[in-house]
């Protein structure tokens, strides 16, 4: 009995992987374009989410799962298309950061069949969707000892308007004051 249970568990384990592939895929063939491919899409679509601390192409990388070199090279890539701008650390010039350009915020906000999609779900539907697979992304990471990331909001270090220094909050971690749309970005100093 136990071996059958196991076996239809592990059954539905793997349709579900299947179906987060299959996801995968069509949202990858989504984004290729003329202008770019899915590896460069993800990484301006990160830019879009991320915070100011969080723009140096090490931070791209590690949220995407990727080599530094590569992401390097995708970033440098997207600056000659115009996507986004290059930026360098005054106190040292080694430092490099990525800001999105207009046309890569226009570009990375089209519209998205799955984001579509997703509209038609009921919102607890949508909720609990998120929470299963934040769940599952956090497990996986973990499982790889990879950097979390997360929401600047959710963070230890992040303290809330009203008992900061900023409108937007304060960082701890940082001693620095938030505006008020970082909170809701994802940060690479997340804990």
């Amino acid at each position: 009995m136990t071996t059958r249970s196991t076996s239809d568990k592990d059954q539905r384990f793997r349709q579900i992987l299947a179906l987060i592939d299959r996801l995968g895929r069509l949202i990858a063939s989504e984004r290729w374009s003329d202008q770019v491919n899915p590896a460069q899409m993800s990484a301006l679509d990160y830019l879009l989410r991320s915070n100011r601390f969080s723009h140096a192409p090490s931070h791209v990388a590690d949220y995407l799962g990727t080599t530094r070199g590569t992401m390097s090279q995708t970033l440098k890539t997207l600056a000659r298309k115009g996507f986004v701008e290059e930026h360098r650390s005054q106190e040292d010039r080694r430092s490099i950061s990525y800001e999105l350009t207009q046309t890569g915020r226009e570009l990375v906000q089209q519209p998205s069949d799955l984001i579509e999609a997703l509209k038609n779900l009921p919102s607890e539907d949508c909720k609990l969707l998120e929470g299963v697979l934040t769940q599952s992304l956090r497990d996986v990471i973990s499982r790889r000892e990879g950097r979390a990331f997360g929401l600047c909001k959710d963070c230890r270090y992040h303290k809330n308007a009203a008992n900061s220094q900023g409108e937007g909050g304060y960082c701890t971690l940082l001693n620095l004051a938030l505006q008020p749309e970082e909170a809701d970005l994802i940060c690479h100093e997340y804990a």
